[in-house]
């Protein structure tokens, strides 16, 4: 029998804080001695990010212990998450507002059962932007991860270093109603 996990919605930081920084410190656990993911400094980018438009985040429980989140915000078309771009991103994804996946991560125990998606999924569905967009280090996994977003519909466009600290990521985007992954039954 599998454990059954919930998905839970959150709409303002100050009541999940400590269960994104928790969750960040486990599933993380390997790189929070690098700079760029030291918990302090994921702690700014969450209270940053927390205060942005259309912050919304989505956490799994099971048995009410935390093993999974994900958070967004909207991003508009003269946002930092755009101009940092080493190039600029195509314009189809930056004429409108898009949400920005600025997290995903799910806790070890929990991985490759299909729990990220789940989260990824729940997120976007309330979403009323025509894009998704995220950011991955193409070296996550030996490219496990980016293939990952890749079955998911997203596509890489344009390559960004969010600070000094970071690697170079990938930014990925996609249509947040993918047609051809929803029209399989959803």
């Amino acid at each position: 029998m599998t454990t059954p996990i919930t998905l839970q919605h959150y709409t303002a930081l100050p009541g999940v804080r400590h269960h994104l920084i928790g969750l960040y410190q486990e599933v993380r656990a390997e790189l929070l001695h690098l700079p760029n993911y030291r918990t302090e400094v994921f702690a700014e980018r969450l209270d940053r990010h927390g205060t942005e438009p259309g912050w919304q985040a989505v956490i799994a429980f099971t048995d009410d212990v935390a093993v999974g989140y994900s958070y967004a915000n909207t991003v508009t078309p003269d946002d930092r998450w755009w101009t940092r771009m080493t190039a600029p991103a195509p314009v189809v994804y930056t004429t409108a507002p898009a949400v920005a996946v600025k997290e995903i991560g799910v806790t070890a125990p929990w991985r490759g059962k299909g729990v990220a998606r789940r989260i990824h999924d729940e997120l976007l569905a309330t979403r009323n932007e025509p894009y998704a967009t995220l950011m991955v280090n193409p070296a996550a996994g030996d490219g496990k991860v980016q293939r990952l977003y890749e079955g998911w519909g997203y596509t890489a466009i344009g390559n960004v270093q969010p600070s000094p600290e970071s690697p170079v990521l990938a930014c990925m985007a996609r249509p947040v109603r993918d047609q051809r992954l929803w029209s399989v039954g959803r």
